[in-house]
């Protein structure tokens, strides 16, 4: 096929599937190609169809076609507590422990997606009624069942399955949550009524929410990356915060990390990640506004001046007037500050321009009002270089901003972050490369993970569609044992009937071909019927006068002679000779006025009757 072909029958296909969707509501446009084609050709094949555009026709005139097409496509395959480990660590692990961390009155609830028949929503009725007891399963909870195959959905409401359908049930569990129904069994009917069925669609209606279990097992993976991503965020709105997911055992959430994590990858369970949340209270602070006393109010100024003192920052004031009113004990130690430069003015100190110019910097905070900051200025000492971050602060009198106290220079040396910085830098260079090389060969790997999992799933789904095609032909085979019954039992029928006549009865075709030839023509001629069946009456050499009888066989035959009779001398199989009384009668066939052949009865006449 070529590259022309190949985008003509995707596009016809594509318009196939979106007619599908605008005429019955069902969209497939999120399914994988691959799966879709293949079940879709099946059904093509049935109708003997070769191509999609011809098929497409074939459902605009034929509307009946569409609920055999959808069954196709939908593969029901499912089974009470289908994959028996990861419902037993089910039962015995996860449901005591999310019993355990919810209010004894709280209600359970749980939703099987992708239902199907019903047998994974019964299955875990059947799991919480046995860990909780019936009448507390009874009053506390909820099991919402899903799908988007209304004919499932109605079977599952009947709740009737054949024998064949719980081989994973012990007898103790069928006698305990079913009912015989004739060669059925039916779902126990209080137990029954906990399961809520209804139709929906995981890829355009909403979830369904405030989950503890939701059970999706082997359905995404029959849809494409984008459409999983999209359902699995539903799938997380869904649960509550310690909800648990359960998966089929293709699907794995390998690109979801961020929506849930592995609690048993194993069994594939997953709990949700719970996404952080905007606080809804606001802290408030009061402020004290009495009055001290002069002796509280010294303590405070004294704290005040002990906290500034012992800052781990170089800090100085100045007063609106250029006087330095203060410098902390660091500030003194870092730049010589002697205690009788306090109060002197501060552009005839050498800290002034002094590992930067100060001056100018201050007239702007007053002008402007507002911090500046300075970053990285380099100080040289003697032996080593230091950097400091320089903060020229504007000190306000009041709320308003209005009246200024002064300003506050803060130095902050970040000579030791400079140098990790600096070292940073180089190692991040050294890094890069080797970043990009790991970067590169986990895209690689992700690459090769998805497609991983990308043919697991598909496996996964050729796995059920071959499910659904063995029972379709072990039906077809018990079908066909029923049938080959019912006709060795005819032939059994026919077989006495011959044999019970005291005469000879030869059945031959329209051709002379012999058909039957029963115990008495062997006693007559002395051949085996193994020896003449198959071959012409008109060739064979025996006692009997075959050629007498050509005109009366073909006259029967075209329905003109029918239980005529001849009489004909003839020698048996012992050399005697004998006078047979022959009778023949037309082989009829179903239909009316259909001739397959000629019953020829042969009677040997005493010799009174001659």
């Amino acid at each position: 096929m070529t590259n022309d072909q190949e985008r003509e029958e995707k596009r016809i296909f594509e318009s196939l599937l979106e007619y599908l969707k605008e005429t019955r509501g069902f969209d497939f446009t999120g399914y994988k190609r691959s799966t879709l084609k293949r079940r879709v050709t099946r059904r093509m094949q049935t109708q003997y169809i070769d191509n999609y555009g011809d098929y497409l026709d074939y459902l605009e005139v034929h509307p009946e076609e569409f609920a055999p097409l959808f069954n196709t496509i939908l593969i029901n395959v499912t089974e009470f507590f289908r994959d028996a480990d990861c419902w037993d660590y089910l039962q015995h692990q996860l449901l005591p422990q999310l019993l355990q961390q919810k209010d004894k009155k709280e209600p359970v609830r749980v939703w099987s997606a992708g239902c199907s028949s019903g047998e994974e929503a019964y299955s875990i009725a059947i799991l919480l009624a046995e860990t909780m007891g019936f009448e507390e399963f009874r009053q506390r909870v909820k099991i919402y069942a899903t799908d988007v195959d209304e004919e499932a959905l109605s079977q599952a409401r009947w709740a009737r399955y054949e024998s064949k359908a719980l081989p994973n049930l012990s007898d103790e569990w069928r006698q305990r949550y079913f009912e015989p129904f004739g060669n059925q069994y039916v779902f126990r009917p209080d137990i029954r009524r906990v399961v809520i069925f209804g139709r929906n669609d995981l890829v355009q209606d909403a979830p369904i929410s405030r989950l503890d279990l939701l059970i999706c097992r082997n359905t995404l993976m029959y849809f494409n990356a984008e459409i999983q991503k999209r359902m699995v965020a539903r799938f997380n709105f869904a649960l509550k915060e310690n909800g648990v997911l359960f998966l089929g055992k293709a699907e794995m959430l390998l690109t979801n990390s961020n929506l849930f994590r592995p609690l048993n990858l194993q069994h594939r369970l997953f709990t949700k990640i719970a996404k952080p949340k905007l606080s809804d209270r606001l802290l408030l602070f009061a402020q004290a506004g009495d009055e001290e006393s002069s002796r509280r109010l010294s303590e405070r100024l004294r704290l005040r001046e002990a906290a500034f003192h012992t800052s781990p920052m170089a800090q100085i004031i100045i007063d609106t007037n250029g006087y330095l009113a203060l410098a902390n004990m660091i500030a003194r130690s870092m730049f010589d500050i002697k205690r009788q430069d306090i109060g002197k003015l501060f552009q005839d100190l050498e800290i002034s321009y002094r590992p930067l110019e100060l001056r100018s910097l201050i007239d702007d905070v007053y002008g402007e009002r507002r911090s500046i900051t300075v970053n990285d200025v380099m100080r040289e000492q003697s032996d080593t270089t230091q950097y400091l971050d320089v903060y020229i602060t504007p000190l306000k009198g009041n709320e308003n901003g209005d009246q200024l106290l002064g300003v506050s220079v803060s130095f902050h040396d970040v000579t030791r972050y400079n140098q990790l910085q600096n070292k940073y830098k180089a190692s991040t260079q050294e890094l890069e490369t080797a970043n990009e090389e790991l970067q590169s060969t986990n895209e690689e790997l992700e690459t090769t993970n998805e497609e991983l999992q990308s043919t697991n799933e598909e496996l996964e789904t050729m796995n059920d569609e071959l499910e659904s095609t063995n029972e379709e032909l072990r039906t077809i085979n018990e079908e066909l044992r029923r049938r080959t019954d019912e006709v060795n039992q005819a032939n059994a029928f026919s077989n006495s009937i011959l044999e019970s006549f005291q005469k000879g009865v030869i059945i031959v075709d329209c051709e002379f071909h012999i058909i039957r030839w029963n115990e008495h023509s062997e006693e007559f001629w002395g051949l085996r019927r193994d020896e003449v069946e198959g071959k012409s009456l008109m060739s064979l050499d025996i006692g009997l006068p075959v050629d007498q009888l050509h005109q009366s066989i073909r006259n029967c035959f075209h329905g003109e002679g029918n239980h005529h009779t001849i009489r004909v001398d003839a020698i048996n199989r012992r050399g005697q000779s004998i006078q047979c009384q022959i009778t023949f009668h037309a082989f009829k066939g179903i239909k009316e006025g259909e001739f397959h052949g000629t019953i020829i009865i042969i009677e040997e006449l005493n010799q009174e009757d001659g």
